[in-house]
C-alpha cells in the first residue's frame, strides 16, 4: 500500500514543482516585459504624442530591453547557483562522514584540481566548470601582498559601527559647510502653518474659511470641508509632527535672528547627523554582522578543538573557519581551518554559515565610495524634506530587518519525540573525548534580539511614521510578512512595528476626529486619475459623457484642468502651490457627497476615451522603470532653486556660484549616456526589481519576505502624483548595495538546500 501511495503522490508532487516552476518564471518575465515596455514607450512619451505613436522602433527597442533584463534575471540565477555547483564539484556531489572528517584531504583535492591537465580542462570549459590554472590564478606576490594589505586596511578602517559614522561624517562635512542647506516649497508652507497656528494660540486672530480669505491650508489646498468648525491652522498635508518641529525651529529663528534661515540651516546639520548614523548603523550590521560577536559562534578552532570564533572576528577579513597560512606574511593567503568530529565537518563541507561571516573588503570599499560619491546620497543629508528623512529611516530600518533575517533559526522536522534529526544524530556520534552532545528541543525559545536592535527598530520605525503618511501601509504588511517568517518572534514585531503604527498614526487620527488638525485632502491620492481626465479633457474633449461632466462640475472646472494638463505632474491640475494658479480643483465648494461621484465619472470617461487615458497613466509613472529617462525633479533642485537663491534672507548670498557650480556639474554628468546612469535613481530601482525576480526564480522565499517593502515602494512611485520624482527614489537608491551584498551571501546560505535538491542526487548522510 505504501508503496502505490508514493507512486501515486509522484505525479502529484511532479505537478506542483512544474507549477510552482511556471509561477516563478512568469512573475520574473513579466517583471522583464515591464521594464521593456516602459522603455519602448519612452521616446514617444517624452514626445508627447502618446500611444498612437507606437512603431517598428518602440517594438525592436522592446525585444532589445527584454534581451538585457531577462539576461541580467539569467545571469544573476546563474550566480546565485554557483556556489551549490561549487560545492557539489569539491564534495563529488554528496556530503558524507568520510568527506567530513578529512578537511585536510578536501584541501588536498582542490589543489589537485587546480593541476588538472589540458583535456580535463577543456572537458570543464564545455561543461561549464571553467577552472583558472594555478599558474594563472596566483597573481604576482607583490601584488598579493599590496591587495593583502588594502584589505586589511579596508576592513579595519570598517569594523565598528563608530568608524564607519567617522567616515560618512567626515566624508559628508563639505556638504553641510559649503551648501548650509537645501529645501523647497513644502517646509516654507509648514513653517506658515505653524505660524499662523502660534499667533492663533497667544490670542492674535487670523481670517478662516471666507471666499476671499487665503490662509496656509489653501496653499497646498485642502478642501474646505474637511475643515473643522472650530479654528485651527495646523494640517497633516506634509506629516504634523515634521510640521510642529521644522515649524518650531523656524519660529525659534525668527525670534532671534529675524528670519528663517538660521533655523533652516539647523533643520539640515541635524538630518545630516541623523543620516551619518542611520547610514552607519545599517552599514555595520552588513559588514561586520554584530550579532555573530555576542554569540561567539563555535565555527572556527584550533589544532585542539578549541573554539576560538571570538579571536578570528578580530580578523573578519578571514572569514570564520579560515586562517592564515603564515601571520608573518599574510599575502600569503588563508586556508581551511582544522579541528575535529562536527566542527571539522562543518569546515570541511562549508556548513558553517557563510552569510553570517564579515563582508570582505571589495564589497566594503565599494558600498562605502558609493555613499560618499553618489549625488544622491549627498544632497540628500541637507535636503530638508520628507522623502529624504523617511529614506534615511528606511535604510535605518533595513539594517534591522537583516539582522532579524540572519538570527532566525531554519524550521527542521521533528521526530516523535520532538527532537530534531540533527540534534538526535549529535547523540550517537560522541565528540573526541567521547562525550555525547545533549539533545535540545527543537523551536522552544526564539532568537533572542539585541537591545540596541530593539530601540533602533522602534526609533526608525518612528521616524518612518512621522515623514511619510504611506509608512504605516508598508510597516503593517512587513510586519504580517515577518510573522510568517519568523513566528516566533512575533511579540517582538508587534511590539517594535505595529504599536508606534498605533500610537503615531492612531494618535494623528485622533487628533483629526476631535478638530485638533485637519487631515489631508484625499484628492491627493487620487493623481493618476485625475491625470487620465485632464488628459481627455485636453486631447479629446468631445468623448466625454454628458453624465460624467455633470458628476464633476461639483470637483473640477473641466476647461481648466485641460489648460493646467502637464503629463509628468499632477499637482498644476490639483491647483497646488502659492503661486497664481488655475482654479481647476474647487476645494473651497467641494462637499464629501460630491467626492463619492469622481469614481463613477472617472471610469465613465476612461471608457469612454481609453486610448488617450492609458496614454496619462504611463505617462505618470513609466519614468521610474525607464533608465533612458531623466529626472522630472533632480536632487539638485532643493540645491540652487529660487527659494534657495532667492528669497532666502542671507543664504542666497554664502556660496552662491558654488552652489550653482555643484549643481551645474551633477546636471551635467547626468546628462552623460551610461556614466550617468550612476546619478539617476530610475537606475537603482530597475536593477532593485530583476534582483527581486532573481531571488524569486531562486525560490528564496524568506529574503522575499523581507525585501517586499521595496516591492511596495515601487507601487507607490507608480501612484506618485510626478513621473520620475527622484526624491521618490531615494530608499530603493541607499540600500540597493546592501540588497546585492545580501543576495552574494544568499548565495552561500542557500547552496546547500539547492545542491541537495538538484535531480539525479543521492540523499546525503547528515553529519
Amino acid at each position: 500500500m505504501s508503496g502505490d501511495s508514493a507512486a501515486a503522490s509522484a505525479p502529484v508532487h511532479r505537478g506542483r514543482e512544474r507549477a510552482g516552476s511556471v509561477f516563478r518564471w512568469g512573475v520574473a518575465v513579466l517583471a522583464c516585459l515591464w521594464i521593456s515596455w516602459c522603455t519602448c514607450i519612452g521616446p514617444i512619451m517624452r514626445s508627447d504624442v502618446g500611444l498612437a505613436a507606437f512603431g517598428v522602433k518602440n517594438v525592436l527597442i522592446f525585444i532589445a530591453a527584454f534581451a538585457v533584463t531577462f539576461g541580467i534575471v539569467l545571469g544573476l540565477r546563474w550566480l546565485g547557483l554557483r556556489p551549490a555547483r561549487r560545492m557539489a564539484d569539491r564534495t563529488g556531489g554528496a556530503v558524507t562522514a568520510d568527506a567530513a572528517d578529512s578537511a585536510g584531504n578536501a584541501g588536498k583535492a582542490g589543489k589537485a584540481s587546480g593541476r588538472a591537465n589540458r583535456a580535463e580542462y577543456v572537458r570543464k570549459l564545455l561543461s561549464g566548470k571553467l577552472r583558472m590554472p594555478a599558474k594563472l590564478a596566483q597573481p604576482h606576490p607583490r601584488l598579493r601582498k599590496f591587495a593583502a594589505a588594502c584589505a586589511r586596511i579596508v576592513t579595519k578602517a570598517t569594523d565598528r559601527w563608530w568608524k564607519l559614522w567617522l567616515i560618512f561624517l567626515i566624508g559628508w562635512l563639505w556638504v553641510p559647510a559649503t551648501l548650509l542647506t537645501a529645501y523647497g516649497a513644502d517646509i516654507n508652507s509648514q513653517a506658515r502653518e505653524f505660524s499662523w497656528a502660534w499667533n492663533q494660540w497667544i490670542g492674535i486672530k487670523e481670517p478662516y474659511i471666507g471666499f476671499f480669505s487665503f490662509v496656509p491650508m489653501d496653499i497646498y489646498p485642502t478642501a474646505h470641508y474637511l475643515w473643522p468648525s472650530t479654528t485651527t491652522y495646523l494640517t497633516d498635508q506634509h506629516n504634523i509632527v515634521l510640521t510642529v518641529f521644522y515649524g518650531a525651529v523656524a519660529a525659534i529663528s525668527r525670534y532671534f535672528t529675524g528670519s528663517n534661515d538660521a533655523g533652516y540651516v539647523t533643520l539640515s546639520a541635524l538630518q545630516w547627523l541623523f543620516a551619518t548614523f542611520a547610514v552607519a548603523s545599517c552599514a555595520n550590521r552588513f559588514f561586520n554582522v554584530p550579532w555573530v560577536r555576542r554569540k561567539a559562534l563555535n565555527d572556527s578552532h584550533d589544532s585542539r578543538g578549541t573554539c576560538v570564533s571570538r579571536d578570528r572576528f578580530r580578523r573578519p577579513e578571514l572569514g570564520a573557519g579560515w586562517t592564515q597560512v603564515d601571520f608573518a606574511h599574510p599575502e600569503r593567503g588563508v586556508r581551511m581551518a582544522t579541528g575535529t568530529g562536527a566542527c571539522a565537518a562543518a569546515c570541511a563541507t562549508g556548513a558553517a554559515d557563510r552569510g553570517n561571516r564579515p563582508a570582505k573588503a571589495i564589497a566594503r570599499f565599494l558600498i562605502v565610495l558609493f555613499f560618499l560619491t553618489c549625488p544622491l546620497v549627498l544632497f540628500s543629508t541637507i535636503s530638508i524634506t520628507k522623502s529624504p528623512l523617511f529614506a534615511f529611516g528606511f535604510v535605518w530600518w533595513f539594517g534591522c530587518l537583516y539582522e532579524m533575517y540572519m538570527t532566525t533559526k531554519p524550521k527542521r522536522k521533528r521526530d516523535r519525540t520532538g527532537y530534531s534529526p540533527r540534534n538526535r544524530s549529535a547523540v550517537s556520534t560522541p565528540s573526541e573525548e567521547g562525550v555525547a552532545e545533549p539533545m535540545t528541543k527543537r523551536g522552544e525559545s526564539p532568537e533572542r534580539v539585541r537591545r540596541s536592535t530593539v530601540v533602533a527598530m522602534v526609533l526608525s520605525v518612528c521616524v518612518m511614521l512621522i515623514s511619510a503618511k504611506y509608512a504605516w501601509y508598508i510597516l503593517v504588511a512587513q510586519i504580517v510578512l515577518a510573522i510568517l517568517a519568523d513566528r516566533r518572534r512575533w511579540k517582538f514585531y508587534l511590539a517594535t512595528m505595529l504599536l508606534p503604527v498605533i500610537v503615531i498614526h492612531g494618535g494623528t487620527m485622533a487628533l483629526v476626529a476631535t478638530g485638533k488638525i485637519i487631515d489631508g485632502d484625499p484628492i491627493e491620492s487620487k493623481g493618476v486619475q485625475i491625470q487620465m481626465i485632464a488628459r481627455v479633457a485636453k486631447y479629446d474633449p468631445e468623448s466625454i459623457p454628458q453624465s460624467a461632466r455633470d458628476k464633476l462640475e461639483p470637483i473640477f472646472n473641466l476647461d481648466q484642468m485641460a489648460e493646467a494638463y502637464s503629463r509628468q505632474d499632477a499637482d498644476p491640475v490639483k491647483s497646488s502651490g502659492i503661486q497664481s494658479k488655475k482654479v481647476s480643483y474647487k476645494w473651497r465648494t467641494v462637499t464629501a457627497e460630491d467626492m463619492k461621484q469622481f469614481n463613477s465619472a472617472w471610469l465613465e470617461i476612461v471608457e469612454a476615451s481609453p486610448r488617450v487615458a492609458i496614454d496619462a497613466f504611463f505617462m505618470e509613472c513609466y519614468g521610474y522603470f525607464d533608465i533612458f529617462d531623466p529626472p522630472y525633479v533632480e536632487m539638485t533642485y532643493y540645491v540652487n532653486n529660487d527659494y534657495v537663491q532667492g528669497s532666502s534672507t542671507w543664504i542666497k548670498d554664502y556660496n552662491h556660484e558654488w552652489r550653482d557650480t555643484v549643481a551645474g556639474s551633477v546636471f551635467s554628468w547626468s546628462r552623460i549616456p551610461v556614466l550617468g546612469w550612476y546619478v539617476h535613481g530610475n537606475f537603482y530601482v530597475t536593477l532593485t526589481l530583476l534582483v527581486g525576480a532573481a531571488e524569486l526564480v531562486l525560490r528564496r522565499w524568506r529574503t522575499l519576505a523581507w525585501h517586499m517593502p521595496l516591492l511596495i515602494l515601487m507601487g507607490v512611485m507608480v501612484m506618485a502624483p510626478a513621473n520620475n520624482f527622484e526624491r521618490h527614489m531615494l530608499p530603493l537608491v541607499f540600500v540597493f548595495g546592501f540588497l546585492l551584498l545580501q543576495f552574494y551571501r544568499d548565495s552561500h546560505r542557500y547552496a546547500r538546500r539547492d545542491e541537495e535538491k538538484r535531480p539525479g542526487r543521492e540523499p546525503k548522510k547528515t553529519v
